[in-house]
């Protein structure tokens, strides 16, 4: 199995920026992607951006492109968050997912969360 710790969450004010951070420990070798993924309240789970480990591709949700960025490091095993211009909402819970290889689902492995909030 695969553990993920995400670090990095806060407050920050509108306009300001954060960073996430990922790290995963365990059988990363069979990573095949890793994920950023948001819950906002009274919202559903929303797809963030990834990493997609076999070629270091990077794709970003179109909502978001220009302000997030999402950064991996195939060596170290981590994926960052980079968000700018943050609006309040931008506020929820930021979770980190991997997907490992021989295995179904698109996602296997998701950590606890790092919750961001952002003020108007």
């Amino acid at each position: 199995q695969v553990q993920l710790v995400e670090s990095g969450g806060g407050l920050v004010q509108a306009g300001g920026s954060l960073r996430l951070s990922c790290a995963a420990s365990g059988r990363t070798l069979m990573i095949r992607q890793m994920g950023w993924f948001r819950q906002a309240p009274g919202k559903d789970r929303e797809f963030v951006g990834r990493v997609v480990w076999s070629n270091g591709r990077t794709d970003m949700s179109d909502s978001l492109e220009g302000r997030f960025t999402v950064f991996g490091d195939l060596v170290k095993n981590t994926m960052s968050l980079q968000m700018n211009v943050l609006k309040p909402e931008d506020t929820a819970v930021y979770y980190c997912a991997a997907d490992l290889a021989g295995t179904g689902a698109d996602y296997d492995f998701w950590g606890q969360g790092t919750q961001v909030t952002v003020s108007s």
